[in-house]
């Protein structure tokens, strides 16, 4: 049997992709560097913190929600840190464990850029899409998401622990 290629749609589809998944991170860090000197990764952080009970996670789930890896976390709490917008804490209930806390100064920094970080997302996401298209893009991304991970072991269910004074 010979190679089986992308046929010209799936093509389109895929390179569509591509470019979206540069153009898309690049330009919300633009946005959140304008407008609050601040990188993408970093205010995920911050986004992730704020969602968590306590406004504080263990490191290494912070990491797994923020999609960064143990050592890019750490470099990117180290600068929250000295911007006194998170701290680390030892976990009580085992000692062993390092917390990242959102700190109040955090707090008020979240609550202050989420508005235009949201505004963003909805005018570089959805802002071109008729309220059809995004409904079918929704659905379409979340099958691929089912495809690579159909037992939801992979997976972070964002806002499963949003907090309610957001």
């Amino acid at each position: 049997m010979g190679q089986q290629w992308l046929d010209e749609q799936q093509q389109r589809t895929w390179r569509a992709w591509l470019t979206l998944a540069e153009l898309l991170p690049r330009t919300l860090d633009a946005q959140l560097q304008r407008d609050a000197g601040l990188s993408h990764a970093a205010y995920i952080v911050l986004a992730m913190l704020s969602e968590a009970p306590h406004r504080s996670r263990r490191m290494s789930d912070l990491a797994r929600r923020a999609n960064q890896s143990q050592s890019r976390l750490s470099h990117t709490v180290a600068r929250l840190e000295e911007r006194g917008w998170v701290r680390r804490e030892r976990a009580t209930e085992d000692g062993r464990g390092a917390l990242a806390v959102l700190t109040d100064a955090g707090w008020d920094v979240v609550r202050a850029v989420a508005p235009g970080h949201v505004d963003a997302v909805r005018e570089a996401m959805f802002g071109p899409l008729t309220d059809e298209q995004a409904r079918v893009l929704g659905e379409a991304l979340q099958a691929v998401v089912e495809g690579l991970d159909p037992d939801r072991s992979l997976r972070v269910e964002h806002g499963a622990d949003v907090r309610s004074d957001r």
